[in-house]
């Protein structure tokens, strides 16, 4: 039995040809297709250093976060890979994630939202999340964007 189940679950399939998780996919497949996206979003540097951090302790959490969150949902094909970013953008100001609002920021330019764009989904949550929340955001979002200009003038 795959070390990832336990008695009695049943195996979710390989992906399609878009990435998507199939109903016939073991949960293998689905931490595999989970991988791949999650590089593709986050960055190979930042997949590699949160697998050189991992330890037994959080070992099981590295794996559940890449098999549900991004093989089972950031796989599926009903919403776009731009759109994925600014449900979790938004969901990540609500909540006063910064840190991973920060990851988050990278992972939206990633898949293809612009500055401008990401600027009104901050301007949202302002009415949304609340006006102090929205102020965490951009404050975050600056530096993220300054981090980003300065390694792309080095």
């Amino acid at each position: 039995m795959d070390a990832h189940l336990h008695e009695g679950e049943r195996t979710v399939t390989s992906s399609d040809h878009n990435g998507a998780v199939q109903p016939d996919a073991t949960a293998q497949d689905i931490y595999d297709a989970g991988m791949v996206v999650r590089r593709e979003v986050l960055g190979d540097a930042h997949v590699d250093r949160a697998n050189a951090n991992k330890d037994s302790f959080t070992e099981d959490y590295q794996d559940m976060i890449t098999r549900i969150a991004w093989g089972g949902i950031w796989t599926r094909p009903g919403l776009s890979r731009q759109m994925r970013s600014a449900v979790t953008l938004t969901a990540l100001v609500a909540h006063g994630h910064w840190e991973e609002l920060a990851m988050h920021l990278r992972a939206a330019l990633n898949n293809g939202l612009s500055r401008d764009e990401i600027k009104e989904i901050l301007l949202q949550t302002a009415i949304y999340c609340s006006v102090p929340s929205a102020n965490s955001a951009f404050k975050t979002a600056q530096t993220v964007f300054a981090e980003i200009d300065a390694n792309e003038t080095n």
